[in-house]
């Protein structure tokens, strides 16, 4: 007989996916999904995992919520019973991961670090070895305001930045883009986790998962004009980020919809919820529509009114990219 636990999660999930195509075991649904005729009907599933009670009676994550509410939203991407069975379906024993954070706009709106505390305990219950764990971004003075404890070597989790390691000497490229790669990325991990923060911007209209890797050269300034495209998906499509990425976890627990990057508290919204996808595109999708949607809410013009909509997720999509889908109808939003 069945323990009415499991059965209890099957019935909670089955309830969260009911009417929702589900997305293959590979993750690579949304590649499918982009203007090709007699293509598969394949939908991209995106996880939006809300607590309203995330911060407790304070203004703190509490630990223990985050950890329930990034168990929730792996099994619900993955259909699974249990949590480290998601992520035993992610990583592997013996790979080196890579946490990508961001933490440009300081500890106001930063990857949060009970987050990031939380997916470290995971990918160590799934049988990665804390040595092989590295939090980073490109400058370890920005992830030390944000909050974040540097650590370099021993068999503990590191986090520096990339000022520590500096970039390759050699460029990589890719249509508009040539840049040089943190050594992090290219020498120290094979499985890149993103952990952005869902944010507006002044320039790109907004920044998720795709503009994260902005923060992976060593030139980003280059590459911010006519709203970082299409700049922003050929970075993406260079094949040291693209066969690296296994997931993204956005931090929506504090949501910037105006003013951005740089943290406005005025227009910071405690939205107490993670995105979770494999298909980057899609995630963005999502997260730039909870953003409009906010706007609207708090009576501000949409992005493309302001002539800054972020028109470099649809040629993230299209045919020469290919990075995963913006359309709507083969996006399957699970919300838990």
């Amino acid at each position: 007989m069945e323990p009415a636990q499991n059965a209890g999660r099957r019935s909670f999930l089955k309830k969260c996916l009911t009417g929702a195509a589900l997305l293959g075991a590979g993750g690579g649904g949304g590649l499918l999904a982009t203007g090709e005729p007699g293509a598969p009907f394949a939908k991209s599933r995106v996880v939006v995992a809300r607590d309203p009670m995330l911060r407790g009676t304070g203004a703190t994550v509490d630990l223990r919520r985050i950890e329930a509410l990034l168990d929730r939203a792996l099994q619900a991407l993955f259909d699974r019973d249990h949590p480290i069975e998601a992520w035993k379906k992610l990583v592997h024993p013996g790979e080196m991961v890579g946490l990508k954070v961001n933490t440009l706009g300081g500890r106001g709106v930063a990857s949060n670090l009970q987050l990031v505390e939380a997916i470290c305990d995971r990918l160590q219950k799934a049988g990665i070895k804390a040595g092989d764990i590295v939090v980073w971004d490109r400058d370890s003075e920005e992830m030390e305001h944000a909050g974040f404890h540097l650590s370099m070597g021993g068999n503990r989790v590191q986090c520096y930045g990339t000022d520590h390691v500096d970039y390759e000497e050699d460029l990589a490229a890719y249509g508009s883009v040539g840049s040089r790669l943190s050594k992090i990325l290219t020498q120290r991990c094979n499985v890149l986790i993103n952990v952005p923060v869902l944010k507006d911007h002044d320039g790109a209209g907004v920044t998720i998962g795709l503009k994260n890797m902005y923060g992976v050269i060593h030139n980003p300034n280059k590459y911010h004009p006519n709203g970082c495209d299409p700049y922003i998906a050929d970075l993406n499509m260079l094949p040291e980020i693209r066969t690296r990425m296994r997931l993204t976890i956005c931090d929506a627990t504090t949501v910037l919809y105006e003013g951005g990057p740089g943290f406005k508290p005025e227009h910071s919204w405690k939205c107490n919820a993670l995105l979770v996808a494999q298909d980057p595109v899609a995630l963005d999708h999502t997260g730039w529509q909870m953003i409009e949607r906010k706007r609207a809410e708090m009576g501000l013009k949409t992005l493309k009114a302001e002539d800054r909509a972020p028109n470099y997720i649809a040629t993230a999509a299209d045919a020469q990219h290919r990075l995963g889908t913006n359309d709507p109808r083969r996006i399957s939003m699970v919300e838990v």
